[in-house]
């Protein structure tokens, strides 16, 4: 999506002075400029995300790696300004531009999913369609959607927990790629966010506990590791003295999982940076995810 500024808007400041009267020649000019402008940019948005759902949709995966691309590349276009943020939400309104049920329709549906039922098709004029199996790039790239979706659109998260999206996540997690497995701890983050259904979800599949099985084993890759450690960390951080479901026991989870004195760490370095800004953050949580891994390893 190319959200270019038209050249007739050119010399034209939509900025009226506060002695300038409403009905006044360039206010009503500057009016017709901003409306002209939100529709153009509307027709992109709504444009973008057809192009890019129409390759998700197809039934080879080479196609659907080049629509996810096309979506992913279009969100991080969206999150650049609050308008467009708004142009976007307004979009996963209307059902054939929702993007979260077609990427568990496609990329994410799970393989069971495509197992033949009846051998009707060898008797009758009808083919049998057949969709290619989704390869792990294609689940990575579907996954970065979901997350950024969640993250634009909060009703997206409404939208993954109808499709079952913590189940087909906890799937994913121990059966993929370490790149896949990352990248999936970050769409859980996501979805989970300001979601109690998905956090039951999370805690009715006892999410907690493979998590910590991954951040046990010493043989997973030490970065996948420290993104586990980053993921119980933001987690804690979340839902840090709620008393409730769900996740209400999450504090004792973590100790009876990964030991008192990591359980400690974990929790008093998920106060960080409340004052900081996101790049420092981003940096803080590193380093502490990097001392819960050095408390495991050392105890």
């Amino acid at each position: 999506m190319y959200l270019k500024k038209p050249q007739w808007t050119e010399g034209i400041t939509p900025k009226p002075s506060p002695e300038s009267q409403s009905d006044s020649p360039s206010t009503a000019i500057s009016d017709l400029v901003n409306s002209l402008t939100t529709q153009r940019v509307y027709r992109e948005v709504t444009l973008a995300l057809r192009t890019g759902l129409t390759e998700v949709r197809a039934e080879f995966s080479f196609l659907r790696v080049r629509g996810l691309r096309s979506l992913l590349k279009f969100l991080r276009s969206v999150a650049e300004s609050d308008s467009t943020i708004n142009l976007f939400s307004q979009t996963q309104s209307i059902p054939e531009l929702q993007v979260v049920p077609v990427l568990f329709q496609h990329s994410l549906k799970e393989a069971e999913d495509e197992i033949v039922r009846n051998l009707d098709h060898i008797f009758g004029v009808e083919p049998l369609k057949i969709t290619a199996p989704s390869t792990d790039s294609e689940v990575s790239l579907a996954l970065r959607v979901l997350e950024g979706c969640c993250l634009l659109h909060r009703d997206s998260a409404v939208l993954a927990h109808q499709h079952k999206a913590i189940q087909v996540l906890m799937n994913i997690l121990p059966s993929r790629g370490v790149a896949e497995q990352g990248v999936c701890l970050d769409a859980l983050t996501a979805i989970m966010l300001d979601s109690s259904d998905n956090q039951m979800d999370f805690e009715e599949l006892n999410g907690i506990e493979e998590v910590a099985e991954l951040i046990r084993d010493k043989q997973v890759d030490e970065n996948l590791r420290l993104k586990c450690g980053e993921f119980l960390l933001l987690l804690i951080g979340h839902v840090n003295g709620r008393d409730r479901p769900p996740l209400a026991t999450v504090h004792e989870d973590i100790r009876r999982l990964l030991g008192e004195k990591s359980a400690s760490l974990i929790w008093a370095a998920s106060q960080f940076g409340s004052t900081l800004d996101p790049e420092q953050r981003l940096t803080a949580l590193h380093i502490q995810a990097r001392r819960v891994l050095e408390s495991l390893d050392l105890y």
